[in-house]
């Protein structure tokens, strides 16, 4: 019955014809034009585009169809509208003027209201209110996602969205599946924050085009574009710990091409250990990337355009003992230590023909592969992984709708090794483990506006077929309504699943000195996410901003969550197919003002749990609340800028230590805590220095480390991390631009 639901839902499309017009407005620069005003002849019915230059403008009742669009300094066009779906303008600057110098500044974050799933964009002008050193440090100001700590001895960090661990979000690079396996681990952060152009960030079931893995949410992040970005770009940054950051892009263009190219490199910091327990508060990372991009033509336009990307990575992270010598003792059962070592090239393209205004054709492919040395204490973890992407896509507009199907194809092949150097603790999970996944999927997703374009709605669906766990079905649907002008309510709900990749999701398992149990063999995890949002936009002469709301609902059908509860010795891995809930409730509001301050608040409450034997089990390392807090003060001159960012956490339960020794426990739960960042930013035309202090009051969880006492005892365990614990960190840079002629 759903699955006659949805078909039917797809064909609805074909009877419904509510018409509008949909397109850009660029310059001669292939620039988006924000804000250009477009409106039919003789009528009062208009509209304005968005931060991309795109509107979507009703022409149902318009007797004649002559629409008028104009932009300060540019020359005004006039267009005799008939059967066209989509149009494209492009603006020649005025010539009655000598000349035109449009300066204006983005927002921060940006929520449109013309999207019929709600996206938070976070731009460049939000990036620069932190150092934003790699991909994991961009979210500092935000409420929706939280980068969280997976091993503090190594700094691997996830990012998390509705209190869910980060595997049940969507991680893409240009919207490929680049983030995933063996590149969870590190991905995230090796992926320098100059490199980033936008981040798009949505929560709760989203589009089936991407893929059936979404489950909490989706973060897109989009590389600066080579037609689009400065000409040069160099950035160099230092810390208290004299860890260092230096990034280099150099960017041009020719006719329809362009073509990006970006080199960074990260060298260790020095040695600290500011609460005495032996171990490096901070590991030393020594990292080298190479990126380029070549771009051809605008898929805007008729034609053919096309996007080939390569990149790569070698890393190495030495953490442990602050004596340990990674040349001598790694492995060693004397000192402690832990490096990884990886090699990762990757590459991937983008190539779409545009016939006409109803039909484009857009194949993405993308492919990488890792190589991984590392050793955890007498853990040796070696593992491969080789991952390749296919989607074929085609666009449909027509009337008010837009029908997107298409084909997928995904291989995941990974080889893990886990031995033991020593095995005094008697540790059974040694041994090899492999997976082979080949996954061929079939698509189609519609796109309708309804009711004068009050109504949006997106029902799209998904049948996927995988090698060993064979159909899987994942419906979706989205709903948009524009309740008035500056008023949106949104709701969506769909399923999603994903196979597990238990090491590189779970490092801790093989930091610590539990023996790891699995009790059968591990079944996709699968998830029913329900959500509802509204969201106020206001535009005032004074003040502008948004107010928005949220809730989600996360209901588990299958989870796999390693079980450090039952046996503190032991971390047991099983499916869980009981009642597993996450319900999460998120408010935030920002204002703009008088074109000088900035105010973001947030608040969220998390209910993350399962239910075992009728009772309530809350998930550990989820804060029930948490509120951040920004604020931004920049002159109108644009001289300098100051940000700063507030974060308060509620406490949070730790996994139980009740039968541990005295001296190897933990309490149950956490305490509470605060973290103030700032950051002031000098802007010399060309040149920014910036200067901040992370974690201002020097808040630390003392000893994070249990049993650091005995690192190779039988109680060593880095599980318990709930909190900052490197403590206060000041930073200095320096930005050189030269704009893009």
């Amino acid at each position: 019955m759903k699955f006659f639901v949805f078909i039917v839902g797809l064909l609805v499309p074909y009877v419904l014809s509510a018409q509008y017009i949909t397109g850009t407005v660029t310059n001669n620069n292939n620039e988006p034009l924000a804000g250009a005003s477009l409106h039919w002849k003789n009528t009062a019915i208009g509209t304005t585009t968005d931060i991309n230059g795109q509107f979507k403008l009703t022409a149902r009742k318009i007797p004649i169809k002559t629409l008028i669009v104009s932009y300060v300094g540019y020359t005004t066009q006039t267009l005799d509208v008939t059967d066209e779906t989509e149009i494209n303008f492009i603006l020649e600057a005025s010539e009655s003027l000598d000349e035109v110098v449009i300066e204006s500044q983005r927002d921060g974050v940006i929520i449109s209201s013309l999207s019929p799933i709600k996206t938070e964009l976070i731009t460049q002008t939000e990036l620069a209110k932190a150092a934003c050193c790699d991909l994991a440090g961009c979210f500092e100001t935000q409420t929706t996602v939280q980068a969280q700590t997976t091993n503090v001895i190594t700094n691997s960090k996830e990012l998390r969205i509705l209190g869910l661990s980060g595997v049940y979000n969507q991680v893409l690079i240009n919207g490929f599946p680049m983030i995933q396996g063996l590149t969870y681990t590190y991905g995230i952060s090796s992926i320098p924050g100059t490199l980033v152009d936008n981040i798009y960030i949505s929560k709760g079931a989203n589009s089936v085009l991407q893929g059936f893995e979404s489950i909490s949410g989706q973060i897109n992040v989009e590389t600066k574009d080579p037609a689009h970005t400065d000409m040069l770009l160099l950035n160099a940054y230092i810390n208290s710990f004299s860890e260092k950051h230096l990034n280099a892009n150099y960017a041009f263009k020719k006719g329809k091409w362009s073509n990006l190219t970006a080199v960074s490199t990260v060298q260790p910091a020095n040695a600290f250990d500011k609460d005495d327990d032996t171990f490096l508060d901070l590991p030393k990372l020594t990292r080298y990337t190479f990126f380029n991009t070549l771009k051809y033509g605008n898929e805007a336009h008729w034609g053919w355009n096309s996007e080939l990307g390569i990149r790569f990575v070698n890393e190495q992270r030495i953490g442990g003992q602050i004596n340990f010598d990674a040349d001598t003792d790694k492995g060693s059962n004397e000192i402690y230590g832990q490096t990884v070592n990886f090699n990762q090239p990757e590459v991937w393209s983008k190539t779409g023909y545009r016939m006409n205004d109803q039909h484009n054709f857009t194949f993405y492919a993308s492919s990488f592969y890792q190589n991984q040395n590392s050793y955890f204490g007498t853990v040796k973890y070696d593992a491969e992984q080789t991952n390749v992407f296919a989607n074929l896509q085609h666009e449909f507009k027509y009337g008010a709708h837009s029908l997107k199907s298409g084909l997928s194809f995904k291989h995941l092949n990974i080889d893990e090794t886990v031995l033991f150097t020593y095995n005094d603790l008697n540790r059974t999970y040694d041994g090899d483990y492999y997976r082979n996944e080949n996954i061929v999927g079939v698509f189609a997703e519609n796109t309708m506006t309804l009711f004068d374009d009050k109504l949006t709605w997106i029902l799209g669906l998904r049948v996927d077929n995988h090698n060993e766990f064979g159909t899987k079905v994942t419906p979706r649907t989205l709903i948009k309504y524009n309740i008035a002008p500056k008023t949106v309510i949104r709701a969506n709900i769909g399923t999603g699943w994903r196979t597990v990749n238990l090491f590189s999701e779970n490092v801790g398992l093989l930091v610590s000195s539990r023996d790891i149990i699995f009790k059968e063999a591990l079944e996709p995890e699968q998830a029913l996410n329900t959500g509802i949002n509204i969201t106020q936009n206001f535009d005032g002469e004074n003040i502008n901003g948004f107010f928005s709301a949220d809730f989600y609902h996360t209901n588990f059908k299958n989870q796999v969550f390693p079980d450090y509860d039952t046996d503190p010795t032991k971390a047991i891995i099983e499916n869980f197919k009981g009642k597993s809930i996450s319900n999460v409730f998120q408010a935030e509001v920002s204002l703009n003002l008088y074109k000088r301050y900035e105010f973001k608040t947030g608040y969220s409450y998390l209910d993350v749990y399962r239910e075992i034997d009728g009772e309530k089990d809350v998930l550990p390392f989820n804060p029930k609340h948490k509120v951040v807090a920004n604020f931004g003060y920049k002159p109108l001159s644009n001289t300098f800028r100051i940000d700063v960012n507030f974060h308060w956490y509620g406490e949070q339960r730790l996994p139980d230590t009740k039968s541990n020794p005295v001296d190897y426990r933990r309490p149950d739960f956490s305490e509470d805590y605060a973290i103030m960042n700032a950051q002031f930013t000098y802007n010399l035309n060309r040149v920014e220095l910036y200067t901040g202090c992370e974690n201002i009051f020097d808040f630390r969880q003392e000893q994070p480390i249990l049993s650091w006492q005995d690192p190779f005892g039988a109680y060593f365990d880095t599980s318990s991390v709930w909190g900052p614990t490197r403590g206060r960190e000041f930073y200095l840079g320096v930005r050189y631009k030269i704009p893009s002629k």
